[in-house]
């Protein structure tokens, strides 16, 4: 199951609460210096100390860094991330974060991205913040990311440009591209920085995933409310099978059955030019985003070149923000659609007691009819190294309870 973050944005998100949230919930402190040591500049201190605001205990995190006023392109940011000595995945990740904003801020002033000369957000202590909060994820091993709904404030801050209306038209921008959620929160002040909306548009998907939730970690910002100004991170494993029942329990019958509701999209595009780490890239961001299925298939295109078929099942309201993800992070120059009806069986768990222990079964019905029944790999898997018993040992015990129905205890 694959580690995963759920930022809960209750009183908004800025880049100094994400990296306080997530020392406080795990990221080590001194691996965080070390690693942006890397980055070839410096005159910053990154401090993080233990608070409590109110009810709640957590980490307030602060960049200090002696440079004045420096203004930076995006390609003077690019330049500086990639020529450190980082993990691939916090290369990139930083670079998209900061793609977003420099295309945010052309958008609203109305130039193009190289014309863009980045003032807060280029500024030592904002790019810090952001390869910060990027390291963090990755020393806790962080595979996707899941935000709440954010809440924006209302007022004026003060910018580079003289005063802005809050939202900040740059974060209104930002969560404008990644089509997030936003709540009727007028709080008079901002609540939502566009470093905060560049990192959820960047890396977040806008829900509450199914997970296994292993820690909590509270990040503070610095300024001090009635309420606790807070970014909360739940840290755990997703539980794919929690939200493949979940998807089922939330349909209609008519739906459970493929005999209604929205006929799914099926999209396709072919690729002969890009390396496979990030074909596999493409693949993971498509689930991120909600994506039925994705898979691969090698082809044979023109010249004899070898070639991958990338395929995504898609539901049809999320039809463009898929073909987005696909124009925008491959190198295709079109996507093939089509609608496809499907039938789809209902399935339901139940939870077994067996002489090595409970157990869960995933049941198949087509019609009323129980036409088929699977242990959960994970708890055999989990059984069998306690118990230290053969995976198939385990397997052959809880399909021998599955028509005991006293040992049925709960779904």
């Amino acid at each position: 199951m694959p580690r995963v973050v759920y930022f809960d944005c209750f009183s908004g998100i800025s880049g100094d609460m994400a990296l306080g949230a997530l020392i406080d919930v795990g990221a080590s402190l001194d691996a965080l210096r070390a690693m942006l040591q890397r980055l070839d500049v410096g005159g910053w201190e990154l401090h993080a100390s233990r608070e409590v605001r109110g009810p709640l205990a957590g980490t307030r995190a602060r960049i200090v860094a002696l440079e004045g006023h420096h203004c930076r392109t995006l390609t003077d940011i690019r330049t500086l991330i990639s020529g450190a000595s980082l993990p691939s995945a916090v290369v990139e990740r930083s670079i998209r974060i900061f793609t977003l904003l420099a295309e945010a801020e052309a958008r609203v002033h109305g130039m193009t991205v190289e014309q863009i000369h980045f003032h807060e957000v280029g500024a030592l202590d904002a790019i810090v913040d952001i390869v910060g909060v990027v390291i963090g994820l990755d020393l806790l091993g962080v595979e996707q990311v899941f935000a709440s709904p954010i809440p924006l404030g209302a007022g004026w801050v003060r910018s580079a440009h003289g005063p802005i209306p809050v939202p900040a038209p740059a974060t209104l921008a930002l969560l404008a591209s990644a089509g997030a959620p936003v709540t009727a929160d007028e709080t008079p002040f901002e609540l939502t920085t566009p470093t905060g909306a560049a990192i959820l548009a960047a890396l977040a998907t806008f829900r509450r995933p199914p997970m296994r939730l292993h820690a909590v970690g509270y990040g503070f910002g610095a300024r001090r409310m009635e309420r606790p100004n807070a970014l909360r991170v739940w840290l755990g494993d997703m539980d794919d099978e929690m939200d493949d029942d979940q998807g089922y329990r939330d349909q209609t019958p008519a739906e459970r059955s493929g005999s209604g509701g929205s006929s799914p999209v099926l999209l396709e595009t072919n690729i002969d030019d890009q390396p496979a780490e990030q074909i596999a890239y493409v693949t993971e961001r498509l689930r991120e985003a909600g994506a039925l299925d994705v898979w691969c298939t090698p082809i044979m295109m023109k010249k004899g070149r070898a070639g991958v078929l990338i395929a995504a099942l898609v539901p049809a309201d999320l039809e463009d923000q898929m073909v987005t993800i696909l124009l925008r992070e491959t190198t295709t120059l079109g996507v093939r659609r089509r609608a496809v009806e499907r039938y789809v069986c209902e399935r339901d768990i139940i939870t077994v007691t067996t002489p090595l222990g409970p157990a869960r079964i995933k049941r198949k019905r087509w019609r009323g009819e129980l036409i088929g029944a699977a242990p959960e790999y994970e708890d055999c898997a989990r059984i069998a190294r306690e118990r230290g018993v053969p995976l198939t040992t385990v397997y052959q015990t809880v399909m021998g309870h599955l028509e005991d129905v006293s040992s049925v205890t709960g779904h």
